[in-house]
């Protein structure tokens, strides 16, 4: 055997031990992504169970297959199954978009919640319901276009030869400043059916996830959470820089912008069925860096935890409290301690 032969196994020990930490991190992901949707499922089952009146599995089985079950299918087809829906695709749709930002612009707090994008669609939304009493279908097609003119605000004045994503955050907050102002003026200048209106829409809820309310806004979560996740591939590459993203065959500049265009109408569609349901864009990115080993399954992850803490926080606005609350109240409840530890140990980077 010669010296050569010799040195071969030693020099592939390194790069064996480097496939196998990549297929342990490969498994360990793919066992986290199959337990998250687990539960995700679970959490969904639930909702179709529980609500004023308790009903079987089996019962809520065959109303969901078609079959007529007294008592049962009325509450689960027209009532509970909209309700369900709404929140699985409102809450994956906020954790895919606030990842996409806090990962795109490096900065936690770049989340729509912070930044504007969400006061936005709610100042347009709330405008719409105070000034011209809309309703329905005009107050989500406002709500849309208020998230979209808001970013693009946004944009435009952050953009200084390239976009940091401290500038992003900083700017955003001034901008939200300002729409929360233009919201308490709306309130103060609407009637008192208007404002309580308004105010029901602002707290976050899923009351409004109907069939009617649902027909058009459920088929645009859906396309828009299958192109941002595919969109999001690239994720790991413009992770490294463009300079590194270039040399790797991408397009780093025509990735990032739409893939914020992605989270821009994800959060506002999603705003547009349920109000501003807080914190749930802000607490699925950071909560998902913590459980992945690998970046590719980052989106994915997020998307199950967005859906998890909306369709968990409903179950427990509805059932736990004397009277009801909104999915907004709770996740409110846990975000804002969440976003004060954040900023006392310094973490903002993404």
């Amino acid at each position: 055997m010669t010296v050569l032969d010799t040195a071969r196994p030693a020099a592939s020990a390194p790069a064996d031990r480097l496939r196998a930490a990549r297929r342990r991190r490969a498994v360990r992901d793919t066992v986290l992504i199959a337990g998250l949707a687990v539960i995700t499922l679970a959490l969904f089952c639930a909702a179709l169970v529980f609500g004023a009146k308790t009903l079987a599995l089996p019962d809520v089985l065959r109303a969901l297959a078609g079959q007529t079950v007294p008592g049962v299918s009325f509450a689960v087809v027209e009532l509970r199954l909209p309700r369900a829906v709404g929140a699985l695709l409102a809450g994956a749709a906020f954790g895919l978009g606030g990842m996409l930002f806090q990962t795109l612009l490096r900065n936690v707090l770049a989340s729509p919640d912070v930044i504007g994008i969400s006061t936005g669609s709610s100042a347009a939304a709330i405008t719409a319901i105070s000034f011209f009493g809309a309703s329905g279908l005009v107050v989500s097609g406002a709500a849309i276009g208020g998230g979209l003119v808001t970013a693009l605000l946004i944009w435009m004045l952050a953009y200084r030869r390239g976009l940091s994503g401290l500038r992003f955050v900083l700017v955003g907050i001034g901008v939200a400043a300002a729409l929360q102002a233009v919201i308490s003026y709306v309130l103060t200048r609407s009637d008192v059916k208007a404002a309580e209106q308004a105010t029901v829409w602002m707290a976050g809820s899923l009351s409004r996830s109907l069939w009617d309310q649902l027909a058009p806004t459920a088929p645009a979560l859906l396309a828009l959470l299958v192109i941002a996740l595919l969109a999001a591939r690239t994720l790991p590459v413009l992770r490294l820089g463009d300079d590194s993203a270039t040399a790797l065959g991408a397009r780093p500049q025509r990735s990032r912008i739409l893939l914020i265009l992605c989270a821009v109408l994800l959060i506002a569609v999603a705003t547009s069925l349920t109000g501003p349901i807080s914190f749930v864009a802000f607490l699925a990115g950071p909560i998902a860096i913590q459980l992945v080993r690998r970046d590719a399954a980052l989106p994915l992850v997020s998307t199950l935890l967005g859906a998890i803490i909306v369709l968990a926080g409903d179950a427990v606005g509805q059932h736990l409290f004397p009277i009801a609350l909104p999915v907004g109240v709770i996740t409110g409840a846990i975000g804002a301690p969440f976003l004060l530890w954040l900023l006392m140990r310094g973490r903002t980077r993404a």
